[in-house]
């Protein structure tokens, strides 16, 4: 899908929306939409889903995971062909429930969502030509485009139809804080996979492990393919700009040469927590103070002096540095006091909800306007690159429509004088040379059958066509070729089942009574222990590990050890409980609305979740036999 869709994205639904649009809107009704006649996919409660209509759901799944780079193995292609089929079930019967309601969207509040995107906006005004390019992108009709937004629109309506009485009670809000602002410690022992070094697997074991595992050492598949660019660069010469044209833009567009005041400052944090005692904060504010006296009584050097006290992970190691950024782009305590210094001074300890900072401004750059003259040579630059985009798209549509399904693209292109590039073959990284975008030009190549043509496809330097000539299948690669990666592999494998054996082994020894730092010597670990973390913190010095967490937040002082060895990221945890502590009342109080709004809309989820599965137990819901299959 086109960069500029993902730039204006902002809902699931295309996430492209005509601007204040000046074209005649011309709205048909739901039922030619639906009418496509095909192999029937499903039915519910009567009505059919058309293979059709699946193949196009399908499709666009599959575009979305691509566009970002994803590679679909077995496993996903089948969750999606679920997902596509249920998502079209889903559309029908919450379609069919607002029908019962009476509920509907008007043309005018069609138009009116519409008219609020400025997706097919260029240069600030609505542009068709735009417009055209970007449903065309993405295989739409505006009758298809406008059904899709219409029913978006509905079932916005349903869903506030179903879940405007959910309500969330203090006690409710009260409970859920206590729970996600539990904290733990625990102490734990490694046993990692790779410290295992004397592991040297036989020729038989390494052979029978390929043999039991061959559809892990296949060869990547490949195609070879030949393509048109419409370069964006080659139409820039025949754009022609009037100085009244340029002026227009920039009197239509006035934030656009307006620049905020922004300051350039260095900061050195002494961390708080937001539970931290009264005492504790003080005791960090004189910290700070400390360094104050530093940096501004000694002369010590401010980046060097944050390089060794600060503890602000992001800006420590260049010495404090925060760059140039807005007002807003700051907490309020910190940005207040930065935008009201002068160049060159350097604050007493200001607190925020991250502690205690030490700023010295370095430099502030005042808001400002370009004029006229100043902004016309980027305006024209910016108007020039739009239209000579434009009228690359239009001569590749031209030719894309003269081109007939089955043609070869090399005898068109030769009778319109027109340069065809070939490729060697590649996988799905992209060709070597000669396109910008190698990932994405493999995703649109690998989609196309043999002499199958792609659609009209922005690359970033310019409009392509790309037509395949040639498809290499994945296979399974003989043994002399992947032996050093099988090898590996099993190496790999009994490191882990060496590392899981010798965490059992110490589990049972906690589980029989020895203490923690016993049974880890008897194994050469050290114990560590991981201060207190959250359901949702990283865990201190391991990092974010789900299922350690949740075995943690299972132990307690009666339960002090896992019931199993955890296998994460870097090898096996044997994990025992340290401490527990609960959140303070009065903190919940300062967060309860927060969290009871949170919590409110996690309810309006389920809420609607459990209401569309009771609307689907109720239905009748038939998927034609072997469909998926």
């Amino acid at each position: 899908m086109l960069k500029l869709m993902r730039i204006h994205a902002t809902s699931w639904i295309i996430k492209i929306l005509l601007g204040a649009i000046v074209v005649v809107f011309i709205f048909w009704g739901v039922g030619s939409f639906r009418s496509q006649k095909g192999q029937l996919a499903a039915t519910v409660n009567g009505e059919s889903i058309t293979s059709e209509q699946y193949r196009d759901s399908y499709n666009k799944l599959v575009d979305r995971y691509r566009q970002f780079g994803s590679n679909l193995n077995d496993d996903m292609i089948k969750m999606l062909e679920k997902q596509a089929l249920d998502s079209l079930i889903d559309q029908s019967l919450l379609r069919q429930e607002a029908e019962k309601l009476n509920l509907r969207v008007s043309d005018a509040e069609l138009a009116e969502s519409i008219k609020k995107v400025d997706a097919f906006k260029s240069s600030g005004i609505f542009d068709n030509r735009l417009y055209k390019r970007v449903l065309s992108a993405n295989r739409l009709t505006p009758e298809e485009f406008e059904t899709m937004q219409r029913e978006s629109m509905l079932t916005d309506k349903l869903r506030s139809f179903v879940i405007n009485g959910v309500k969330v009670s203090d006690q409710e809000a009260m409970e859920w804080y206590r729970w996600n602002n539990a904290a733990v410690s625990i102490e734990y022992a490694l046993f990692e996979s790779d410290k295992y070094k004397d592991i040297s697997p036989s020729e038989e074991e390494i052979k029978a492990y390929y043999e039991s595992h061959k559809d892990s050492y296949k060869t990547e598949a490949k195609v070879k393919v030949q393509f048109l660019n419409f370069g964006f660069d080659a139409y820039k010469s025949k754009v022609q700009l009037t100085d009244e044209e340029i002026r227009e833009y920039y009197d239509a567009n006035p934030n656009e040469f307006k620049t905020d005041k922004t300051v350039e400052a260095r900061h050195i944090l002494i961390k708080t927590e937001k539970d931290s005692k009264p005492e504790v904060v003080q005791a960090k504010k004189d910290k700070a103070l400390e360094i104050l006296k530093m940096v501004k009584d000694q002369g010590k050097d401010f980046g060097e002096t944050a390089k060794q006290y600060s503890e602000d992970p992001g800006s420590k190691e260049n010495g404090g540095s925060l760059g140039a950024f807005k007002k807003d782009m700051m907490v309020k305590p910190f940005s207040d006091k930065a935008f009201s210094m002068k160049p060159g001074e350097i604050s007493e300890p200001v607190l925020s909800d991250f502690g205690w900072h030490i700023i010295k401004v370095e430099k502030v750059n005042e808001a400002s306007s370009q004029t006229f003259d100043e902004a016309k040579g980027n305006i024209r630059k910016k108007l020039t690159d739009e239209r000579a985009k434009s009228l690359a798209y239009d001569e590749a549509e031209s030719f894309y429509d003269s081109v007939s399904e089955g043609d070869n693209l090399a005898e068109a292109a030769k009778t319109k004088n027109l340069s065809l590039s070939v490729t060697d073959f590649f996988t799905q990284k992209g060709p070597e040379k000669d396109v910008k975008n190698r990932r994405k030009f493999a995703t649109e190549a690998f989609k196309l059958s043999p002499m199958g043509v792609s659609e009209i496809t922005d690359m970033g330097d310019g409009y392509y066509l790309i037509q395949v000539l040639e498809k290499k299948s994945e296979q399974v690669a003989e043994f002399k070729d992947v032996e050093a990666k099988v090898k590996a592999d099993l190496i790999k494998v009994k490191q882990d089942e060496k590392a899981g054996k010798d965490a059992g082994d110490c589990l049972a020894a906690l589980k029989k009574g020895e203490t923690m730092a016993a049974a880890a010597e008897k194994a050469g670990i050290t114990v560590k222990t991981a201060a207190f973390f959250k359901r949702s913190d990283a865990i201190p010095d391991i990092g974010y590990e789900k299922e350690i967490s949740e075995a943690a937040f299972k132990l307690s002082a009666e339960k002090k050890v896992a019931d199993a060895a955890i296998k994460g990221k870097k090898g096996y945890y044997v994990i025992a409980f340290k401490e527990k502590k609960e959140p303070a009342p009065e903190e919940f109080e300062k967060e309860k609305d927060k969290t009871k709004e949170k919590l409110l809309q996690q309810k309006k989820f389920k809420t609607f979740e459990a209401w569309l599965s009771q609307l689907k137990d109720r239905s009748k819901i038939a998927i034609e036999a072997d469909f998926l299959k």
